[in-house]
């Protein structure tokens, strides 16, 4: 049996989350409460001012709950993974997992990313079901708006997640309906994540990043940018993911093809678990 452990990115928050494991590791709880100035535990069993679903928030809470799931599935002398990966945010803990920084390095980095995104306003994402990203790739280049647009996240193979200005994406869904599309769906969000209008973030968060340093992650981490494991520069890598697609797809694909059978999800919810259910059921 070779396992891949997978962590989750925003929209898989929810109040309520980490119930059970802020009481178990009071080290870490302390810890984050120091580095984010607030309390973790309060924001998300409690949420009192309506802030778990902003960008600078959602992620440092993520990354904290995903982080002593992880933990506490070691301490519980779980099988060790064969490769992690994370889609988006996820991908710090896939690399905290590995070795590459420990809890307290990631969580700073995490609560600046989220700080550079949640500034960014404007634009906005949605998903497109029921189309390949071949065809996706296809319709958006069919027209001047759907070129101002980019795939943020290939996810599986017929759900797939765009991102760019709003009126662009108003502007092709008449277009994806064309073509046969089962739906389009505009998100909640914020910005245009994973996209082209994330540049100035991204190259921001890269000189963020110059203060850290990283280790070799000890467990192979599959990259978002990429769909492979990492096998250079982490900082690199790591930088240009805020601006570039999330390739899941092609990190679900790479896992598939090394051996891997049993996928266990590190974190709230099961977004990841089903996606990778709908990608094994279409690949047969």
């Amino acid at each position: 049996m070779s396992i891949a452990c997978l962590f989750p990115g925003q929209g898989s928050q929810s109040k309520g989350m980490g119930r059970d494991l802020f009481d178990r590791f009071p080290d870490w709880t302390s810890m984050a409460d120091d580095v984010l100035g607030y309390s973790i535990r309060e924001l998300c069993l409690d949420d009192p001012r309506a802030e778990l679903g902003l960008t600078q928030f959602t992620q440092p809470a993520l990354y904290v709950v995903n982080a002593l799931t992880w933990r506490a599935r070691v301490e519980d002398d779980s099988p060790a993974p064969s490769f992690v990966a994370g889609h988006s945010l996820g991908e710090y803990n896939a690399l905290l997992a590995a070795g590459a920084f420990d809890f307290a390095t990631g969580l700073r980095m995490v609560h600046q990313r989220g700080e550079l995104m949640g500034r960014v306003s404007g634009g906005g994402m949605a998903a497109v079901v029921g189309l390949t990203p071949v065809k996706i790739e296809a319709v958006l280049a069919e027209s001047e708006e759907g070129q101002r647009l980019d795939v943020a996240n290939f996810n599986s193979f017929d759900q797939t997640v765009i991102a760019g200005l709003t009126s662009d994406i108003a502007a092709v869904k008449p277009m994806f309906e064309a073509a046969g599309v089962r739906a389009y769906i505009p998100l909640k969000v914020s910005a245009p994540f994973h996209s082209r209008y994330m540049h100035e973030p991204m190259e921001q968060f890269a000189g963020f990043l110059e203060t850290f340093g990283f280790g070799t992650p000890a467990i192979p981490v599959v990259a978002n940018v990429t769909g492979r494991p990492y096998d250079g520069d982490v900082r690199a890598t790591l930088a240009k993911q805020i601006g570039h697609s999330v390739r899941w797809l092609d990190t679900v694909l790479f896992l598939l093809d090394n051996g891997v059978t049993e996928f266990q999800e590190c974190g709230p919810g099961t977004v990841l678990t089903k996606i990778v259910a709908q990608i094994r059921k279409a690949r047969v």
